[in-house]
């Protein structure tokens, strides 16, 4: 039963580019729809990330011609910009390690527990660490040459190793969102085209926060889909080994 209606989830998910002007989207839809977001997966349950729901009119007529004139930003009813915060790393690896120490309580911490201490009490402040110099860096790219000369071993080095890791989990929680929006009827479109400068200018995000995608809601119209969708076949992107 869940198999099906996954699969029919799926299936009916579109990126619609024109929504019907007549029909809202209701926010308790987007609000379960976040609610899924935030228990996607994510790296080291570190939740990097912050989602801003767009539903003032007026703002998302600012966010139009940022979105470089696109009919899914246009139309849209509401709109979720998706946001990496790196520069969170410090805090949510202390709150990690808080809910370590309160499972513990008073009792000796277990083989599990001691680990989950270490691991953001000492390895993630070594991950995500930064300075002014690049010191950070280097040591970490000599750890990662040292250990990784002879074994297999995680090579997140640089700060934009820590990018793509931040921003992998923050397009895992807008699919998840995508996906939720499609199984209460209503459609999304994820947007890549925008400036992303004058996104956060409007925004008021600070330095450290980076837009990972826009995604636009509504409910589509027909105009709205560009064709049938294509994908590769199965065999040129599935390999058995």
């Amino acid at each position: 039963m869940y198999q099906e209606a996954f699969e029919a989830i799926v299936n009916s998910r579109r990126s619609n580019r024109s929504y019907d002007p007549a029909v809202e989207v209701p926010d308790e839809v987007i609000k379960k729809s976040l609610e899924l977001a935030i228990l996607s997966p994510n790296s080291s349950n570190m939740q990097l990330w912050e989602f801003y729901w767009i539903k003032s009119e007026e703002l998302r007529g600012k966010f139009t011609p940022l979105c470089l004139g696109q009919s899914a930003a246009k139309t849209a009813k509401h709109l979720m910009v998706f946001v990496t915060r790196q520069d969170h790393w410090k805090a949510h690896a202390k709150w990690n390690y808080n809910n370590f120490k309160a499972d513990i309580g008073d009792h000796p911490p277990t083989k599990r527990q001691q680990r989950g201490l270490d691991y953001y009490g000492k390895l993630m402040p070594v991950v995500y660490a930064q300075d002014w110099f690049g010191f950070m860096t280097l040591i970490r790219k000599m750890v990662c040459f040292i250990k990784g000369f002879n074994n297999p071993f995680a090579r997140i080095a640089g700060s934009g190793d820590q990018k793509v890791v931040v921003h992998k989990s923050c397009a895992l929680a807008a699919q998840t969102f995508m996906l939720g929006i499609s199984a209460h009827g209503y459609d999304t479109c994820p947007m890549e085209g925008f400036d992303s400068k004058r996104v956060k200018k409007l925004m008021g995000l600070p330095a450290g926060a980076e837009v990972n995608m826009i995604v636009s809601i509504g409910k589509g119209t027909e105009k709205g889909i560009h064709g049938e969708r294509k994908r590769l076949p199965f065999e040129e992107v599935v390999f058995v080994r």
